[in-house]
């Protein structure tokens, strides 16, 4: 960069060694800059790496790159809009912005003006009066909405503003953009809410959804106070009934969260969770609170957990197991009670269930076996009488003994007759080859399957849930059937169909079917598991390990901020959902609750200490 010289005055003092040190250091200053403009061009600012990579306006949508907006405005409200109406568009599972503009208005010209107002609507209804025409009903009541907000900004009571409302909505297909337009254009023309979409203000529209608190679209209604606070976009949701038992505290308000879960349509749980994330601990406590309010509750346990719980409320533990002196006979069936079911119609159910538990127990058969096993059933129940004409209050049902007998007479059941002897003389043989012999009549009944194999569990949980489900069938109380672990029926098909099909039915029975598990992938990954939960109405989602909580999410439909208030969640803190709603929970209990369900190790061998010493101390008195 070429210098002009620097002309000083004669007699200024300055000598020329010192004006060609200033011209120098003056040269290297303006080098200096020009290098850190240079360099300040070549690195990257935050804004270069938050822009879009282009930038494209259209008559009613803006493309950011691949993504496609559209800014939606409110143009018109009804008479009266409800406290929350924007709730639905704000629970929407989709990105989006939403912006609210608040314009007060000096309430002096707002009075002048519905002094005009008034005076042209009662001149109207002068008029026609005087004429004889017939009232106007619309004219009447805008009459009395303006002088009642007359007195209301006269008194402070009210004041006026301008309001507007506007929603920008994200989608990556330009034909997915349309459909989400529509979609928000009639949830809000449910409420008697109309809106557009931008025209030729693309731009303009989602400039004014940005946080940067500028309105280029300035579309306006004029609105007082009270619908204005219906519009307060933080709405919290609220679980809570004037029937049933408390699940715990709503976090996001501290409100409780009490529900019955036979209100809605049907009265199924799931209980989803990662090992120690207090499933179980959730599941006593409502097991604790029904009894209270009269439910009855049968329990299948796989690890011994509800045994404390049954002693205390005075209820049945029912041990399973080879060498247990409780059984229950796979082939027994239900007795109806005032049910018009035909006799032949139980015999044909009870055969379809038995033929499940054959097929677990035998891993995989054949057509012909099958076929074979369908005949030898039938024929099994004849051989004790059981008939379509028979009375089935006065027939013993048959054992799995009995089965075997059929099935050595029958051409072509060899291989089948030498894989059901474990069951009837070999190692397994003291489990279904029994009549039952349990006692059922009480308000707790808990099955515990912790001491059998895990090769017999699945086949032991489906004859259990078959059993418990002859006697719901035989008589119709308020019951809760709790499955726990029962990713065990949901690795074969037979015992997941039979649970899908409970599930179903059991709503005609006023039973409620709660199944637990934390094998997340295990239990969804089966089509019968999805259907499983879609047929229940109250779900609990505790914490979820990272491998699960993306399969979690996707079924459930859950936000990225739910997703990782799971994966976050403390001991007995997830999402309860019932019905439409759901909120995040902390499930909390009593200090006499608290001894009586926990599953702390640590916790029970302290309670165990204490009762030892709370023994002998009676011992020596």
């Amino acid at each position: 960069m070429p210098f002009k010289p620097i002309a000083t005055k004669s007699g200024s003092g300055l000598s020329p060694g010192k004006n060609a040190d200033e011209k120098i250091k003056l040269q290297e200053e303006l080098i200096t800059l020009e290098e850190e403009r240079l360099y300040r061009e070549g690195t990257v600012a935050i804004r270069d790496l938050i822009a879009p990579a282009a930038f494209r306006v259209e008559s009613s949508f803006i493309q950011l790159g691949t993504t496609y907006l559209r800014t939606l405005f409110v143009v018109t409200y009804p008479r009266y809009i409800s406290v929350g109406w924007s709730a639905p568009i704000l629970n929407l599972n989709l990105t989006m912005d939403i912006s609210m503009f608040f314009y007060p208005v000096n309430s002096a010209i707002i009075l002048k003006q519905l002094k005009k107002k008034v005076g042209a609507l009662e001149a109207q209804l002068s008029a026609d009066a005087e004429k004889g025409a017939a009232r106007d009903p619309l004219r009447e009541t805008a009459l009395r909405d303006i002088e009642q907000l007359r007195d209301d900004l006269t008194q402070g009571v009210e004041h006026f503003f301008q309001f507007a409302f506007y929603v920008t909505i994200y989608s990556q297909d330009q034909k997915d953009l349309d459909k989400l337009t529509e979609d928000i254009e009639n949830i809000f023309g449910s409420r008697l809410i109309y809106s557009k979409n931008v025209l030729y203000q693309a731009e303009q529209g989602f400039t004014s959804t940005l946080p940067l608190c500028v309105d280029e679209l300035a579309i306006c209604f004029n609105m007082n106070s009270s619908p204005i606070a219906a519009s307060f976009p933080f709405i919290s949701s609220e679980l809570t009934s004037d029937d049933g038992i408390l699940y715990g505290i709503n976090r996001h308000n501290n409100s409780l969260v009490l529900f019955d879960r036979f209100s809605l349509q049907n009265a199924n749980m799931v209980v989803f969770a990662t090992s120690g994330a207090g499933k179980s601990y959730a599941v006593k406590l409502e097991v604790l609170r029904s009894l209270m309010m009269g439910t009855e509750v049968i329990i299948i346990d796989p690890e011994m957990e509800y045994l404390h719980l049954t002693e205390a409320v005075g209820g049945t533990y029912i041990n399973i197991s080879l060498s247990s002196d409780s059984k229950v006979n796979p082939f027994d069936l239900p007795r109806p009670v005032g049910q018009q079911i035909s006799t032949e119609d139980i015999i044909r159910s009870a055969v379809i269930t038995a033929k499940g538990l054959l097929r677990i127990m035998f891993g995989t058969i054949t057509a012909q076996e099958d076929s074979i096993l369908d005949r030898a059933l039938l024929e099994t129940y004849a051989k004790k009488d059981i008939t379509p004409a028979a009375d089935l209050t006065a027939v013993e049902p048959p054992i799995m003994q009995d089965l075997l007998d059929i099935l050595e007479g029958m051409q072509g059941a060899e291989q089948l007759v030498l894989k059901l002897r474990k069951y009837t003389e070999g190692t397994f043989s003291g489990l279904f080859n029994s009549p039952t012999n349990v006692n059922v009549v009480n308000q707790l009944v808990v099955f515990s399957v912790r001491d059998l194999e895990d090769e017999l569990r699945p086949m032991a949980i489906y004859s259990l849930v078959n059993y418990i489900w002859n006697i719901v069938r035989s008589e119709q109380k308020k019951r809760i059937l709790i499955i726990d672990e029962a990713w065990w029926l949901m690795a074969h098909e037979d015992s997941a169909k039979f649970i899908y099909a409970l599930v179903k039915r059991c709503r005609k029975y006023y039973l409620g079917v709660s199944t637990i598990t934390q094998d997340v992938n295990d239990f969804l990954r089966s089509p019968y598991g999805q259907a499983i939960v879609t047929n229940s109405a109250l779900q609990l989602l505790l914490r979820q390990s990272p491998a699960a909580v993306d399969t979690v999410q996707r079924v459930f439909m859950l936000t990225e901020g739910e997703k990782y208030l799971l994966l976050e969640s403390g001991v007995g803190e997830g999402i309860f959902f019932a019905g439409n709603k759901h909120a995040a929970i902390k499930v909390v209990a009593s200090y006499t609750e608290d001894q009586l369900i926990t599953s702390d190790p640590k916790q029970l061998l302290e309670i165990e200490k204490a009762k030892r010493e709370f023994g002998g101390q009676a011992d020596r008195s």
